[in-house]
């Protein structure tokens, strides 16, 4: 049985994909067995036929439709014969012996049930990776029209604890999912991540589950991957939308009851309602017309989804 096993959900992003695959060898080093699962999520650019032909070890699940990133790693999971699972997105590229880096940690920290590396973008500036669990504040007005107008408030900064040093290893609430490494025996405790979350708030919810099962989760500023965040979901900018708040409705539902998740719901068609108002001012006076209007359309269709679903 291999010491690790690397899953990678993908659609639509085969040149990442394909320079994510090509950093694993020196991410990985020589240290351990390692096996790479890709699922592919009806991608339509390539993806299995040109990992196929660069990777033939690596093994591929090609799915007919998209079952989201939950859904994908599910299925990776079942498959999986690592001791250790790493969660990778495909839009990473783990610097050399990062990924190495981040087994040796949570061999060493046997109460750790996930740990999470540092995150850098493209341009090599670090990307927030630690948060605290959000509070009802933060579910209200993280990344929407509140914290757009005034990004200075105090939670906002607490949230993705800007208080606390992060080159330091630290124990966390819960961690980005962009690059998450698991132990076998969290994943027989608590179970693979709840595919009603499409993509966006599963891994909080992954976390949150493994904080109650009595895991520990943390951050390891020495293993370091770079992200170029949301390639795949900036292809589809309404669905980008309708997914990530419907997931925050129903991590609010999971944890703070429906009464709370259907005041957010309002509150976040409420705020679409201002954005869509605000293009269209724009628009009317004659800015960027063809920009308003797209950006019109993506938030009606929000409006049409009423965040019922993704």
């Amino acid at each position: 049985m291999p010491d690790l096993s690397v899953l990678i959900v993908s659609w639509n992003v085969r040149q990442l994909l394909l320079s994510c695959l090509a950093a694993l060898p020196a991410a990985v080093g020589n240290a351990l067995s390692c096996e790479v699962i890709v699922v592919d999520n009806a991608s339509s650019d390539g993806t299995v036929e040109a990992v196929r032909r660069a990777f033939p070890q690596v093994q591929i699940i090609a799915n007919d439709q998209n079952c989201g990133f939950a859904g994908g790693n599910n299925q990776a999971l079942d498959v999986a014969r690592g001791d250790f699972l790493l969660l990778l997105n495909p839009d990473t590229e783990p610097a050399p012996g990062a990924i190495t880096e981040l087994v040796h940690f949570i061999r060493n920290h046997p109460d750790v049930g996930i740990v999470g590396p540092r995150l850098r973008y493209g341009d090599g500036s670090e990307q927030s990776s630690r948060r605290r669990f959000p509070s009802l504040l933060i579910l209200f007005t993280e990344s929407t029209i509140v914290q757009e107008c005034a990004p200075w408030l105090p939670w906002f900064r607490r949230y993705v604890m800007s208080d606390r040093a992060g080159d330091v290893p630290q124990r966390v609430d819960w961690i980005v999912g962009a690059a998450m490494l698991a132990r076998r025996q969290l994943i027989d405790d608590i179970g693979g991540l709840d595919e009603r979350f499409f993509m966006y708030s599963e891994e909080l919810d992954w976390c949150r589950q493994a904080r109650a099962a009595s895991w520990a989760v943390a951050y390891d500023p020495a293993a370091e991957i770079v992200h170029y965040e949301g390639k795949s979901s900036e292809q589809v900018v309404a669905a980008r939308h309708i997914r990530f708040f419907y997931g925050r409705v129903l991590y609010t539902r999971k944890y703070h009851g429906a009464v709370w998740a259907e005041l957010l719901r309002a509150w976040l068609l409420l705020t679409f309602v201002v954005l869509w108002l605000r293009e269209g001012s724009k628009w009317l006076l004659g800015h960027k017309r063809p920009l308003r209007a797209e950006r019109m359309r993506a938030y009606c269709q929000v409006l049409h989804s009423r965040l019922n679903s993704w």
